[in-house]
C-alpha cells in the first residue's frame, strides 16, 4: 500500500512538471500592425494574474532561425525560463513572444546575410523593418490594454533577436527599464545619449561562427562612452548557442527585475 501510495505520488509531481513545462500556457494570437503586417505571437501572463496590480513585461526576440508563421517556433531558449514553476512564482511577469515571419527580420543589416559570419555592418538611418516596428507596436497594445508596470518593460533577444534588442533601445529608448542582447550586434555610428537611461548585459561567445563576437564588442565599447551602466561577458569555448550560457546565469531574471525606469 505505501509504494503504491508513493508511485502515485511521483506520478502526481511529474504530471505538474510536465504541466508547468508545457508551451500551451503561452496563449497564441496574431497582431495587425499600422502597416497591415501580420505579427504571431504568444503571451504568458502570470498565474492568478489580477488586473488589480501592475506587472513587468519580458519581450523575447528569437533569432533567424525561428522566422516563420506556424505560431510555435518562438517557443525557444528564453521560454523555459518562464516556464519554470520556481522564476514564474518569483519573477510574476506578462511574457511576450513575437515571431517574425519568414519574409522580415527584426534588424536593419546592410550585408548579405547569407555571408558569415556577419560582420560590423548595421544601417539605424535605414527605415525600421516592419516586423520591430509591429513588435514594438504590439508591446504598447499589452501595456495599454494589460495591468503593466509601465517603468518595469524588458526586452532580450538572440542572434537576429540581438540585433532586434540593440535597435528597438535605439528607437525606443524610453520604453524599456532594461536590455540583455545576446550574440547581436547594432549600429555603433548611430548609437547616442538617448540610450544612457538603459542598463544593458551583454552576452557573446568567443567562438561565434554566425555573428561575430566583434559586433557585441564594438557595442559595449560604445554603450561605456556613453556612460551607460554595461555588462560584457563572453564565454571562451561557446559557438552561437552562447544563450544557452546566458539563459544559466544564475541572476539572469533578478538582475533585469531589479531595474526600473
Amino acid at each position: 500500500m505505501r509504494q503504491l501510495f508513493f508511485l502515485i505520488f511521483i506520478l502526481i509531481l511529474t504530471s505538474v512538471a510536465v504541466r508547468a513545462q508545457d508551451s500551451s500556457d503561452f496563449k497564441k494570437e496574431t497582431f495587425v500592425s499600422s502597416t497591415g503586417f501580420n505579427l504571431p505571437y504568444r503571451i504568458l501572463f502570470p498565474e492568478n494574474y489580477d488586473k488589480s496590480k501592475k506587472y513587468p513585461v519580458m519581450v523575447f526576440l528569437h533569432g533567424a532561425g525561428e522566422r516563420g508563421n506556424n505560431n510555435e517556433s518562438q517557443l525557444v531558449h528564453g521560454s523555459k525560463l518562464f516556464l519554470d514553476p520556481a522564476n514564474r512564482k518569483a519573477y510574476p511577469a506578462i511574457v511576450i513572444f513575437p515571431q517574425c515571419p519568414a519574409e522580415g527580420y527584426w534588424s536593419s543589416v546592410k550585408i548579405d546575410r547569407e555571408k558569415l559570419p556577419l560582420e560590423l555592418d548595421f544601417d539605424y538611418s535605414q527605415p525600421i523593418t516592419p516586423a520591430l516596428q509591429a513588435a514594438i507596436e504590439l508591446v504598447k497594445k499589452v501595456t495599454k490594454d494589460e495591468a503593466v508596470d509601465k517603468k518595469r518593460i524588458y526586452i532580450a533577444g538572440l542572434s537576429m533577436g540581438g540585433m532586434g534588442t540593440f535597435e528597438a533601445v535605439y528607437r525606443f529608448a524610453k520604453l524599456f527599464a532594461a536590455a540583455v542582447p545576446i550574440c547581436g550586434g547594432g549600429d555603433v555610428d548611430a548609437y547616442d545619449k538617448r540610450v544612457a537611461k538603459v542598463p544593458f548585459r551583454v552576452f557573446h561567445g568567443a567562438k561565434d561562427d554566425v555573428v561575430d563576437p566583434r559586433c557585441s564588442q564594438a557595442m559595449v565599447e560604445k554603450l561605456k562612452t556613453l556612460k551607460v551602466a554595461v555588462q560584457y561577458k563572453e564565454y571562451p569555448e561557446a559557438n552561437h548557442n552562447s544563450w544557452d550560457s546566458a539563459f544559466a546565469e544564475p541572476d539572469f531574471l533578478s538582475w533585469m527585475f531589479t531595474r526600473s525606469r
